[in-house]
């Protein structure tokens, strides 16, 4: 179902991703999220290339590994071998030098099991070693054929900038920068973010961007179901606060669903990557093969200008 799927091309790479792709942190056999089944899993994924997506999201930090590992599983158990879709994966940098992104990639691969990586980030700034001596580990893998593309995870405009400048001093992109972002987390559209990126020409990968369910308009209909989700989402993510702020929002994003015949999530997806054109992708994640077809369906609608904006309006006071 990828025929009518218009790909976002990484810069100076021969990679194309859909605009919609999978995040897998929920693979990561519990923690923030409850265990899912391998059968669960499996699905999902299978779900998702049925409904077009080429590329999926996961990270050494989920798990330990344990993501990277249910990912490749998944994908083996629908045929997919490697160079048929495309897995982006990253190194967690919290009190560790640069050299570990050298001295770790072999454990990345092995849980990967037989997968390339066609996207490595550096999952956030928390590294003892400076942007410059990551950026230069990160060539050496892409120079060994370990990798084939460098990104970068919650880095600032100007950490983006830094990284950007010492890849290009030997001739490799940054082609992206993966930060939350979705209607209701909208600072990066006012501090100069959203425009360095584009300068610069990094895609900004949108994590959370329906803010872990809350802009799905489930809370909105049924308070009572925050009952079901974990702590951590339900005191961070899926407040009362937010539920009440975003009331008016949702019931936007419900209207303009109903002219499309598609769910409130949908709509919010859409929004985000047709706002900035090809700016920005996104990586919602599903625990259910179901939300897989409510996200995908964001890849064949198309909002008009005035829905578009209207969105932009309101969400501009949330």
């Amino acid at each position: 179902m990828s025929e009518n799927i218009e790909l976002v091309n990484f810069a100076r790479t021969d990679i194309k991703v859909t605009p919609i792709g999978l995040g897998v942190w929920q693979f990561a056999d519990g923690g923030f999220w409850s265990a899912l089944p391998t059968k669960t899993m499996n699905a999902i994924v299978k779900t998702s290339l049925d409904e077009g997506i080429n590329w999926f999201d996961t990270a050494e930090a989920y798990g330990r590994g344990k993501s990277e590992r249910n990912l490749s599983t998944a994908l083996k158990a629908s045929g997919k071998k490697d160079g048929d879709i495309i897995v982006a994966t990253k190194w967690m940098p919290v009190l560790r030098r640069a050299r570990s992104i050298l001295e770790t990639i072999e454990e990345r691969l092995y849980h990967l099991d037989g997968f390339s990586i066609d996207l490595y980030q550096i999952h956030n700034p928390g590294s003892i070693s400076s942007i410059k001596n990551q950026m230069r580990n990160m060539v050496e893998l892409v120079n060994r054929g370990k990798i084939k593309s460098v990104g970068v995870s919650n880095f600032t405009t100007r950490m983006m900038r830094k990284a950007h400048e010492e890849l290009e001093k030997n001739d490799i992109p940054l082609v992206s920068n993966q930060v939350r972002y979705s209607l209701i987390r909208r600072k990066k559209d006012q501090n100069g973010f959203l425009d360095a990126a584009k300068e610069l020409g990094i895609k900004v990968i949108a994590y959370s961007p329906l803010e872990q369910g809350l802009l799905t308009g489930r809370f909105h209909k049924n308070m009572e179901a925050r009952k079901e989700i974990g702590y951590a989402r339900k005191y961070y993510s899926v407040t009362k606060k937010k539920v009440k702020q975003t009331k008016e929002l949702i019931d936007t994003l419900e209207n303009i669903g109903q002219k499309h015949d598609v769910e409130i999530s949908t709509i919010a997806l859409s929004w985000l990557i047709d706002y900035h054109k090809d700016l920005v992708v996104a990586i919602p994640g599903a625990s259910k093969p179901e939300q897989v077809k409510k996200n995908t369906e964001a890849m064949r609608i198309k909002l008009s200008s005035a829905e578009l904006n209207e969105l932009d309006e309101k969400s501009q006071v949330v």
